[in-house]
């Protein structure tokens, strides 16, 4: 399976988000997946800072043939939120240079050059794509499938200074862009990944396999539940363990069993106001309903997810 991951990765500096670096491992240890380019999108963390840390993770991974390109800074139209990375994180990880190029051209480039061979896993803000696909719309008709880590459609976030989930609420005009592209896309949302947790008990049998990653993702995984356990201490499942949000994803692909799915009409809320990044989903599909443009993942096999995923990264 050919895939791009476009991706906010913050793997790497102690105590930040890890999920996403879970994915690309999850990509890398799974011979269903044929990596074909990585590019990277302003979300969890400042674009800049994503791309040197998707640069030190593909060389943590042994990953040395497949080339990572630097995406958007910003939400497509909120030039103003643009951020730089840190002094010390630039010290730290500045020597890793991305490929040259902008992604979304290099996505576009490559899907219409193998029209339904290549598989977009989006696991970030829907910047990067929607300006593919406003480049180039043949991008929407030729690429074989856009899987989505984001939304939440059958409860909500319940917090009112950001309504919709996390990649839709950055860029929430990118994510109504690509629901109304017309691209065969699946969504992977919260109603989903809240179910898959890594606890502290997961870290260690990572960091038991006696491999360098095994070891790596033990202490980043300890290191992000005691940052979430801190932040949120009245959360009782940020106290021992974290989401596998972004791995859920990859996982829709190699193991599509694991996820149930029901067909919806979806779009987002776009407007800067409460209901930023809100995502409506229609499932009643009844007569005067309009037809479906996604498939939703509206329940999982936790057990099954998480054996995979721990077999997977003590493989590493």
């Amino acid at each position: 399976m050919r895939v791009i991951l476009d991706t906010d990765m913050a793997m790497g500096v102690p105590g930040s988000e890890i999920d996403d670096g879970f994915a690309l491992a999850l990509i890398a240890s799974d011979e269903t997946f044929s990596l074909e380019l990585v590019t990277t999108v302003n979300g969890n963390i400042d674009v800049e800072s994503g791309t040197y840390l998707t640069g030190e993770l593909l060389q943590r991974l042994g990953i040395e043939n497949v080339p990572y390109v630097r995406g958007a800074g910003a939400p497509l139209a909120e030039p103003d939120r643009l951020k730089s990375a840190s002094d010390e994180t630039r010290s730290a990880f500045g020597h890793h240079q991305p490929a040259p190029g902008f992604a979304a051209a290099e996505i576009a480039r490559r899907v219409v050059e193998a029209p339904g061979e290549i598989t977009i896993i989006a696991i970030g803000p829907l910047t990067n794509v929607a300006a593919a696909i406003n480049l180039d719309p043949r991008v929407a008709t030729y690429v074989k499938e856009i899987v989505i880590m984001g939304g939440v459609f059958l409860q909500n976030t319940n917090r009112l200074s950001m309504p919709g989930e996390f990649n839709f609420w950055v860029d929430a005009l990118a994510a109504r862009a690509v629901m109304r592209s017309g691209a065969p896309i699946r969504l992977i949302g919260l109603d989903v990944t809240e179910q898959v947790r890594l606890t502290r008990e997961h870290a260690a049998q990572m960091a038991s396999s006696g491999r360098s990653f095994g070891a790596f993702a033990g202490e980043s995984t300890v290191a992000w539940i005691d940052a979430n356990a801190k932040r949120h201490p009245r959360d009782f499942d940020a106290l021992g363990s974290c989401a596998m949000h972004d791995p859920l994803a990859v996982a829709a692909i190699s193991h599509p069993e694991f996820l149930t799915w029901r067909d919806a009409r979806v779009d987002i809320v776009a407007d800067d106001n409460a209901g930023r990044g809100i995502s409506v989903a229609d499932f009643l599909l009844s007569e005067d309903s309009p037809e479906p443009n996604v498939s939703i993942a509206v329940d999982v096999d936790v057990d099954s997810f998480m054996t995979y995923f721990i077999e997977q990264i003590k493989s590493l």
